[in-house]
């Protein structure tokens, strides 16, 4: 396994710390996924192109992200939202989508990484581990 970028977890809990403190607007979950995925990207560097795909939406069968994130040649970073983020975990992770291994709520990240066939929980950042910025 690769050790994570030295700054990684503050750059993301700085992002999830943004967007926690962000009022909620009434939009689809669409949009509320991209305006998430503005703000990881904003944090990053260099910033990530985004791209919205199908098969990250809420109620899409986990194994299409599965055969996406598998076949992917970089790393990725994949925001959507509950339940289907939890059950690809649970994929990735048991290979049963149906069987709890992390604990989603929102504004949760996790770093899956690949290693040989499987897939390993590197780091998980739940929002009632990031403080509020002051």
């Amino acid at each position: 396994m690769s050790a994570p970028e030295p700054d990684i977890l503050v750059r993301i809990t700085d992002a999830v710390r943004d967007r926690l403190a962000q009022e909620p607007e009434p939009a689809g979950l669409e949009a509320r996924a991209r305006e998430t995925a503005e703000i990881l990207a904003r944090h990053l560097t260099p910033p990530p192109d985004l791209q919205e795909v199908d098969w990250l939406a809420p109620t899409a069968d986990p194994g299409m992200a599965q055969d996406a994130v598998e076949s992917a040649t970089e790393p990725l970073m994949l925001v959507g939202h509950l339940p289907h983020m939890a059950r690809l975990a649970s994929l990735l992770l048991t290979g049963n989508p149906n069987r709890e291994v992390v604990r989603f709520r929102n504004a949760t990240v996790v770093c899956l990484e690949r290693a040989e066939d499987d897939w390993v929980l590197l780091w998980a950042l739940g929002p009632d581990l990031v403080a509020p910025s002051a």
